[in-house]
């Protein structure tokens, strides 16, 4: 079961119920308490934008975040629930290595992007959107462009460059997902979801629940990219009640329901009576998910279902990378064996890979696109 988790469709690596992964704690010195405050998208990228594409409904407006004015663009799409900022360390680091500029995006209802059927989560409606994107910021010459995909993100990469939707396509890169592990994911996705905690005290508690939790091992990552996933409650007459899972600050809302009032009860009694603390829920202090990625679940197997052929038989040279060899299953196991395609296991990763070694992804994508002599190392950068 918690091997199945780990490569669930959703970028999140799972917390619960398989409880905190090794190496997802930092080991502190006497007296030192770790940072949890947010930082700002502005220390990783040159720029961020509001793109407005048109659709038989109207405009649809993406948000996106750049950095770099020449050289192959880095099409970056994240993974379920996240949002572009889960690229930012990556950003930073790759830039510094090889000529090119970045372009991240917030897909489809999640992060800033604001589109007029929010609940439209289908691979080819994603998949085109991104094409859009891509002719909204270049018009009908686009430079060259490598799309990079993780988890959800990369099974819409996948789609996208198979249905052709960026003619100047270079390269496809997709990050810990993988069709066979991610299908036999779905069935325990919504026990976990249902196990993440529905509300925090704080953007800076969510950020500390992310790194205790495991899901995000790297804490700078989590400072810059949970800003995505979570956002202000509007203004509640319900009251919540602190929940010592993870961290102080979670919060859980209390359920009207009778089927889960007895879970909540339950909650109640494991907890110490000198942790139960009940607060007023305040206006501009309590924050929640910004997708309910448990409403999306008609559209899991859209995502994965035949990935793995059609990742294959996409022509343009292609990089897997995983956070363990046994995410393999049996197409790309053989199609690994052909060489149609180069893989690289990036181990001592939580399932955001990205986020927790980006300096690992960071090479091992430079090492990939001077290889196809798709772009050069800076100069000065000491390989």
């Amino acid at each position: 079961m918690e091997k199945q988790l780990h490569l669930n469709l959703l970028a999140s690596r799972p917390p619960m119920p398989a409880g905190l992964q090794s190496g997802s704690k930092m080991k502190m010195g006497p007296g030192r308490r770790r940072d949890f405050t947010p930082l700002s998208w502005s220390q990783y990228f040159e720029t961020m934008e509001d793109v407005e594409v048109g659709n038989e409904n109207g405009k649809d407006i993406f948000r996106v975040y750049c950095s770099g004015s020449h050289g192959p663009v880095l099409l970056l799409l994240h993974g379920g629930g996240h949002s572009a900022l889960s690229w930012a360390v990556f950003t930073a680091v790759i830039y510094s290595r090889i000529n090119c500029r970045v372009v991240a995006v917030d897909l489809r209802a999640h992060g800033d992007s604001k589109v007029k059927n929010s609940e439209d989560l289908s691979a080819d409606t994603m998949a085109k959107d991104i094409g859009k994107v891509v002719e909204a910021l270049y018009g009908d010459d686009p430079p060259p462009i490598m799309i990079i995909g993780h988890s959800m993100g990369g099974a819409i990469a996948v789609h996208t460059a198979a249905a052709n939707h960026i003619p100047s396509l270079l390269g496809l890169c997709v990050i810990d997902v993988v069709e066979g592990t991610a299908m036999d994911a779905l069935n325990s996705m919504q026990n976990f979801l249902r196990s993440r905690p529905k509300l925090f005290k704080s953007l800076e508690n969510a950020i500390e629940w992310s790194v205790k939790s495991g899901q995000i091992r790297n804490i700078e990552s989590a400072r810059v990219s949970m800003g995505g996933q979570v956002h202000k409650c509007e203004e509640s007459s319900k009251t919540p009640v602190v929940a010592t899972s993870i961290g102080e600050g979670i919060i859980e809302e209390e359920e009207e329901e009778e089927d889960e009032a007895g879970e909540e009860e339950s909650n109640k009694k494991r907890m110490k009576e000198d942790d139960q603390e009940w607060l007023q829920p305040k206006k501009d202090g309590i924050f929640t998910w910004r997708v309910d990625l448990a409403k999306t679940e008609k559209y899991w197997e859209g995502w994965f279902k035949g990935l793995s052929a059609l990742f294959l038989t996409c022509s343009v040279p292609k990089l897997l990378l995983l956070a363990g060899v046994d995410r393999l299953d049996k197409d790309l196991t053989i199609g690994q064996m052909q060489g149609k395609f180069q893989m690289q296991v990036l181990p001592q990763c939580g399932h955001a890979v990205h986020e927790d070694a980006p300096e690992k992804v960071a090479d091992a994508l430079a090492t990939f696109m001077v290889r196809h002599k798709f772009t050069d190392f800076k100069e000065g950068f000491l390989w």
